[in-house]
Protein backbone atom coordinates (compact mmCIF):
# COMPACT_ATOMS: atom_id res chain seq x y z
CA UNK A 1 0.00 0.00 0.00
CA UNK A 2 1.26 3.55 -0.92
CA UNK A 3 -0.18 6.40 -0.04
CA UNK A 4 -1.60 9.12 -2.38
CA UNK A 5 0.51 11.12 -3.90
CA UNK A 6 -1.26 14.20 -4.10
CA UNK A 7 -0.87 14.11 -0.24
CA UNK A 8 1.06 12.29 1.48
CA UNK A 9 0.68 13.02 4.79
CA UNK A 10 -2.76 13.06 4.81
CA UNK A 11 -3.75 9.76 5.97
CA UNK A 12 -7.63 8.07 5.57
CA UNK A 13 -9.27 5.35 7.72
CA UNK A 14 -9.53 2.98 4.63
CA UNK A 15 -5.88 3.83 3.47
CA UNK A 16 -4.84 2.66 7.36
CA UNK A 17 -7.14 -0.56 7.39
CA UNK A 18 -6.02 -1.43 4.11
CA UNK A 19 -2.14 -0.98 4.71
CA UNK A 20 -2.47 -2.85 8.26
CA UNK A 21 -4.29 -6.17 6.10
CA UNK A 22 -1.26 -6.62 3.58
CA UNK A 23 1.32 -5.85 6.27
CA UNK A 24 3.80 -8.78 6.66
CA UNK A 25 4.85 -9.25 10.00
CA UNK A 26 7.56 -11.25 9.54
CA UNK A 27 11.60 -10.60 10.00
CA UNK A 28 11.36 -8.12 12.86
CA UNK A 29 13.28 -4.96 13.79
CA UNK A 30 15.31 -3.49 16.26
CA UNK A 31 17.02 -1.00 18.60
CA UNK A 32 20.33 -2.03 16.38
CA UNK A 33 20.64 -4.06 13.38
CA UNK A 34 21.14 -7.87 14.23
CA UNK A 35 19.46 -7.55 17.62
CA UNK A 36 16.84 -10.15 16.76
CA UNK A 37 18.98 -12.84 16.08
CA UNK A 38 21.17 -13.03 19.54
CA UNK A 39 19.25 -14.03 23.16
CA UNK A 40 16.56 -14.93 24.44
CA UNK A 41 13.98 -11.68 24.55
CA UNK A 42 10.94 -11.27 26.80
CA UNK A 43 7.67 -11.24 25.18
CA UNK A 44 5.86 -8.16 25.24
CA UNK A 45 2.89 -6.09 23.40
CA UNK A 46 1.99 -2.32 23.02
CA UNK A 47 -1.02 -0.92 21.41
CA UNK A 48 -0.86 1.28 18.65
CA UNK A 49 -3.76 3.62 19.30
CA UNK A 50 -4.88 5.92 16.17
CA UNK A 51 -7.68 8.11 17.04
CA UNK A 52 -10.17 8.54 14.29
CA UNK A 53 -10.67 12.45 15.03
CA UNK A 54 -13.28 13.37 12.13
CA UNK A 55 -10.57 15.72 10.62
CA UNK A 56 -7.78 14.07 11.10
CA UNK A 57 -6.50 10.47 12.65
CA UNK A 58 -3.53 11.44 15.86
CA UNK A 59 -1.78 9.02 17.81
CA UNK A 60 -2.09 8.82 21.04
CA UNK A 61 0.84 8.16 23.62
CA UNK A 62 1.78 8.39 27.36
CA UNK A 63 4.48 10.00 29.51
CA UNK A 64 6.37 7.48 31.83
CA UNK A 65 6.61 9.10 35.53
CA UNK A 66 9.84 10.12 36.76
CA UNK A 67 10.14 7.48 39.74
CA UNK A 68 10.24 4.26 37.34
CA UNK A 69 13.14 2.47 37.62
CA UNK A 70 12.44 1.66 33.66
CA UNK A 71 12.51 4.32 31.27
CA UNK A 72 11.40 7.01 33.38
CA UNK A 73 9.76 10.01 32.31
CA UNK A 74 10.04 8.83 28.44
CA UNK A 75 7.34 8.81 25.59
CA UNK A 76 5.81 5.39 25.11
CA UNK A 77 2.66 3.28 23.93
CA UNK A 78 1.05 2.16 26.48
CA UNK A 79 1.61 -1.78 27.12
CA UNK A 80 3.96 -4.54 29.05
CA UNK A 81 5.29 -8.00 29.19
CA UNK A 82 3.01 -10.68 28.29
CA UNK A 83 1.60 -12.46 31.34
CA UNK A 84 0.63 -16.09 31.91
CA UNK A 85 -2.89 -15.61 31.81
CA UNK A 86 -2.97 -13.29 28.57
CA UNK A 87 -3.96 -15.93 25.37
CA UNK A 88 -1.95 -13.26 22.56
CA UNK A 89 -0.34 -10.33 22.37
CA UNK A 90 -3.23 -8.46 21.18
CA UNK A 91 -4.77 -9.32 24.86
CA UNK A 92 -1.29 -8.25 26.56
CA UNK A 93 -1.87 -5.24 24.67
CA UNK A 94 -5.48 -4.19 25.54
CA UNK A 95 -5.51 -5.16 29.18
CA UNK A 96 -2.58 -2.79 29.48
CA UNK A 97 -3.75 -0.27 28.01
CA UNK A 98 -6.96 -0.44 30.17
CA UNK A 99 -4.76 -0.80 33.57
CA UNK A 100 -2.34 2.25 32.26
CA UNK A 101 -4.65 4.74 30.78
CA UNK A 102 -8.62 3.14 31.27
CA UNK A 103 -9.06 3.36 27.75
CA UNK A 104 -11.13 0.16 27.29
CA UNK A 105 -11.36 -1.92 24.23
CA UNK A 106 -15.07 -1.31 23.27
CA UNK A 107 -13.38 1.74 21.77
CA UNK A 108 -10.64 -0.04 19.83
CA UNK A 109 -10.91 -1.55 16.67
CA UNK A 110 -8.21 -3.48 15.87
CA UNK A 111 -6.25 -3.31 11.96
CA UNK A 112 -3.61 -5.55 12.83
CA UNK A 113 0.04 -5.56 14.13
CA UNK A 114 3.63 -4.41 12.80
CA UNK A 115 6.81 -6.54 12.47
CA UNK A 116 7.45 -7.67 15.95
CA UNK A 117 10.37 -5.07 17.49
CA UNK A 118 13.63 -6.02 19.83
CA UNK A 119 15.09 -3.93 22.19
CA UNK A 120 18.75 -3.94 23.14
CA UNK A 121 16.97 -4.08 27.12
CA UNK A 122 16.28 -8.00 25.91
CA UNK A 123 11.87 -7.20 25.25
CA UNK A 124 10.38 -8.65 21.46
CA UNK A 125 7.47 -5.86 21.39
CA UNK A 126 4.33 -6.49 19.34
CA UNK A 127 2.87 -3.44 18.12
CA UNK A 128 -0.81 -3.81 18.01
CA UNK A 129 -2.46 -1.35 15.93
CA UNK A 130 -6.04 -0.44 16.67
CA UNK A 131 -8.14 2.44 15.84
CA UNK A 132 -9.74 4.67 18.80
CA UNK A 133 -13.07 5.53 18.49
CA UNK A 134 -14.29 9.29 20.34
CA UNK A 135 -15.46 9.84 22.44
CA UNK A 136 -13.80 8.09 25.05
CA UNK A 137 -12.55 9.12 28.69
CA UNK A 138 -9.11 8.18 30.22
CA UNK A 139 -8.32 7.24 33.51
CA UNK A 140 -4.49 7.92 34.23
CA UNK A 141 -2.61 5.24 36.97
CA UNK A 142 -0.85 7.88 38.56
CA UNK A 143 1.71 5.92 39.49
CA UNK A 144 2.98 4.85 35.80
CA UNK A 145 1.67 7.38 33.49
CA UNK A 146 2.26 11.33 34.01
CA UNK A 147 0.52 12.04 30.86
CA UNK A 148 -1.15 10.99 27.98
CA UNK A 149 -1.24 13.23 24.75
CA UNK A 150 -1.88 12.93 21.14
CA UNK A 151 -0.20 14.09 18.07
CA UNK A 152 -1.13 13.86 14.55
CA UNK A 153 -0.41 11.10 12.48
CA UNK A 154 0.93 13.51 9.43
CA UNK A 155 3.79 14.40 12.30
CA UNK A 156 5.27 11.25 12.17
CA UNK A 157 4.63 10.38 8.14
CA UNK A 158 6.92 13.81 7.62
CA UNK A 159 10.14 12.75 6.55
CA UNK A 160 11.23 16.14 7.52
CA UNK A 161 10.19 14.97 11.14
CA UNK A 162 12.92 12.16 10.98
CA UNK A 163 16.04 12.03 13.01
CA UNK A 164 18.71 9.40 13.37
CA UNK A 165 21.05 9.66 16.32
CA UNK A 166 24.22 7.71 17.24
CA UNK A 167 25.76 6.42 20.76
CA UNK A 168 28.23 4.25 21.86
CA UNK A 169 26.80 1.34 23.69
CA UNK A 170 28.42 -1.24 25.75
CA UNK A 171 31.43 0.19 23.57
CA UNK A 172 30.05 -0.28 19.97
CA UNK A 173 28.36 2.74 18.25
CA UNK A 174 24.16 2.11 17.88
CA UNK A 175 21.71 4.06 16.16
CA UNK A 176 18.34 5.32 17.48
CA UNK A 177 15.39 6.86 15.79
CA UNK A 178 14.22 10.32 17.08
CA UNK A 179 10.58 12.21 16.31
CA UNK A 180 10.80 14.98 18.45
CA UNK A 181 6.59 16.79 18.48
CA UNK A 182 7.03 20.42 20.36
CA UNK A 183 8.24 19.73 23.80
CA UNK A 184 8.16 15.87 23.76
CA UNK A 185 11.18 14.01 23.12
CA UNK A 186 9.77 10.79 21.30
CA UNK A 187 12.74 7.95 20.58
CA UNK A 188 14.12 4.57 21.04
CA UNK A 189 12.05 1.71 20.39
CA UNK A 190 8.95 4.47 20.73
CA UNK A 191 10.37 6.22 17.34
CA UNK A 192 11.33 3.01 16.26
CA UNK A 193 7.94 1.53 15.93
CA UNK A 194 6.40 4.68 14.51
CA UNK A 195 8.67 4.55 11.42
CA UNK A 196 7.37 0.59 11.20
CA UNK A 197 4.33 2.21 10.82
CA UNK A 198 5.63 4.76 8.35
CA UNK A 199 6.98 2.11 6.30
CA UNK A 200 4.19 0.29 6.57
CA UNK A 201 1.98 3.28 5.27
CA UNK A 202 4.18 4.90 3.08
CA UNK A 203 5.76 1.59 1.40
CA UNK A 204 8.23 2.38 -1.50
CA UNK A 205 7.75 5.91 -1.42
CA UNK A 206 9.17 5.68 2.28
CA UNK A 207 12.48 8.14 2.20
CA UNK A 208 15.69 7.67 4.19
CA UNK A 209 16.39 9.10 7.87
CA UNK A 210 18.70 11.76 7.95
CA UNK A 211 21.63 11.16 10.49
CA UNK A 212 21.82 13.93 13.74
CA UNK A 213 24.91 12.65 14.96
Amino acid sequence: MQLPASNPLFVEIGDLKASLSTAVRGGGQGDWPGLEQGGTHTPAAVLVPVVAHARELSILLTKRTAHLHHHPGQISFPGGRVEESDSSPVDTALRETEEEIGLYSRHVELLGALPDYFTGTGFRITPVVGLVHPPFELKLDAFEVAEAFEVPLSHFLDPANHQRHSMVHEGRLRYYHAMPYKGYYIWGATAGILMSLYRTLCGEAAMPVRDEG
